[in-house]
């Protein structure tokens, strides 16, 4: 089993910027690719970054491309994503995940997840 417990939510203006962590236990970090998605309410699960074990491949939805940046430091076992130039249509719960081969976009493909960080953006 691997625990995901993410912190670093808030309320923020447009424009400004947060850092959602996400601290794993239980399992090698290392091990696990990470993802971040985010869902808003009433709204399907989607997905935002995913980052490979080693930190060196990062992926992201076009929705947050050159706004949003996914790292990870494996000696703290966090993956880490900072938010920039947030808007409103940024506001939603953001879930960090753990795969252990997987780095792609589908939520089916991850098999941990945290409980869930809140960000709201005010216009």
């Amino acid at each position: 089993q691997v625990q995901l417990v993410e912190s670093g939510g808030g309320l923020v203006q447009a424009g400004g910027s947060l850092r959602l962590s996400c601290e794993a236990s239980g399992r090698t970090f290392s091990d696990y690719a990470m993802g971040w998605f985010r869902q808003a309410p009433g709204k399907e699960r989607e997905y935002a970054a995913s980052i490979n074990w080693s930190g060196d491949m990062t992926y992201y939805a076009d929705s947050v491309n050159g706004r949003f940046i996914i790292s990870r430091d494996n000696a703290k076992n966090t993956v880490y994503l900072e938010l920039y130039r947030l808007r409103p249509e940024d506001t939603a719960v953001y879930y960090c995940a753990a795969a252990r081969y997987y780095t792609g976009s589908g939520p089916g493909g991850y098999e941990y997840w945290g409980q869930g960080a809140q960000v709201t953006v005010s216009s």
